[in-house]
């Protein structure tokens, strides 16, 4: 089970600041603006100055129409030292939607007062009107707090010196380590306990509970990236050795241990595992009752049996449609470990080259596992 100190430690990581709001299309917004853009030196002028400012980036003549009054028409190409010599004016800065053409500038914007804001600043709130009233992406640069502030459609996200963003990175990172460490732990008694058919409801749950951590942090970092742009292409590295295929594995063992009869997809249940709360994540009858199981007293006392789709996909040079016809044919992973080579030549799509190649893959892995648990 996730003990309350590991909880406390998970939310810790989650709640850095690294991501802050959640939203759809954050990461490309991060990337757009992330160091090393154009955007991104024009706006760190400004934040260095302390000028502030305010920007609305679109391409719609509607909103343009709507909410912005005044200021002067500019129409010309974007550059990081003419965003920073008219940020100097007072009004708000027109962009185009990809950032490439400075369209207005010292306008004034007038989204709806009635519309609710939790800002205290005339800039900032003024920015999340318009983001809600219009949809559309607007950055506030704070004159006295010195923070870069992004608005878009009903969510608000503040950018972070590079350096603060990193170090939160690497805090990340290291406890993605860890978490993955366990992960990988637990998997092994599970690998071990599918080839002698002594798995419980438990051991299948804190797999996947724990693999759900690891990708729920691994979020995190991904987000910091896209919002470090070139300073984060080290921290990717890490991530892609830590992570690997992770999310492929955990969608394997929903689709091992669903509960027959159960009409919802696996992938349906993976996504809607994503969406459980952090305290959700320690609550063993939430993945139980995903996975279509009753609420027992004890998890641990609950047998269940692999179908084999997650170590079957271990095995090299090996289709997925070949692997679906085994478990169609045979049921259960322990009937395929205990199927001859003859039996299993008889299954579609396998001859008695690529029988003898499951058989002897499957020994291997057996050996290995036990093996892996003795080191543990």
């Amino acid at each position: 089970m996730i003990n309350l100190e590991e909880l406390k430690q998970y939310k810790r990581i989650h709640l850095l600041g690294i991501g802050g709001t959640s939203m759809s299309g954050i990461a490309e917004i991060l990337k757009k603006i992330a160091p090393g853009t154009p955007i991104r030196e024009g706006l760190d002028n400004i934040l260095k100055a302390r000028t502030g400012a305010l920007l609305l980036i679109t391409d719609k003549q509607e909103v343009i129409d709507e909410i912005v009054d005044g200021g002067f028409n500019i129409n010309e190409d974007y550059t990081s030292s003419k965003l920073y010599e008219l940020a100097k004016m007072d009004g708000a800065i027109i962009l185009s939607g990809d950032m490439k053409k400075i369209l207005f500038a010292n306008a004034q914007l007038i989204p709806s007062y009635q519309i609710p804001t939790v800002e205290t600043g005339t800039r900032h709130r003024t920015a999340e009107r318009t983001a809600k009233q219009t949809g559309e992406l607007v950055i506030s640069i704070s004159q006295r707090r010195n923070i870069i502030t992004i608005f878009k459609d009903n969510y608000r996200y503040i950018l972070e010196d590079t350096d603060v963003v990193l170090n939160k990175a690497n805090q990340a990172i290291q406890t993605l380590e860890k978490y993955r460490k366990v992960y990988d732990s637990k998997l092994s008694i599970l690998n071990e306990y599918e080839f002698n058919d002594i798995v419980t409801l438990e051991n299948v749950i804190i797999a996947i509970q724990r693999a759900e951590m690891v990708m729920r942090v691994a979020d995190e970092v991904n987000r910091a990236i896209d919002e470090l742009g070139e300073e984060g292409r080290l921290l990717e590295m890490q991530l892609d050795e830590l992570i690997g295929d992770l999310e492929k594995e955990e969608l394997l063992i929903i689709k091992d241990y669903i509960a027959p009869g159960k009409k919802r997809t696996c992938e349906k249940i993976l996504d809607e595992i994503k969406k459980l709360g952090h305290d959700d994540l320690v609550k063993s009858e939430k993945f139980a009752k995903l996975l279509g199981y009753e609420d027992f007293d004890n998890y641990d006392e609950v047998g269940v049996y692999t179908r084999g789709y997650r170590v079957l996909n271990k095995i090299p040079r090996m289709p997925s449609n070949i692997v679906d016809n085994l478990v169609k044919s045979f049921k259960s992973f322990q009937h395929i470990l205990a199927a001859d080579i003859p039996k299993l030549d008889e299954v579609d799509g396998i001859g008695e080259v690529r029988a003898r190649t499951i058989k002897q893959s499957l020994k291997r892995m057996q050996e290995q596992f036990v093996f892996d648990n003795l080191m543990l």
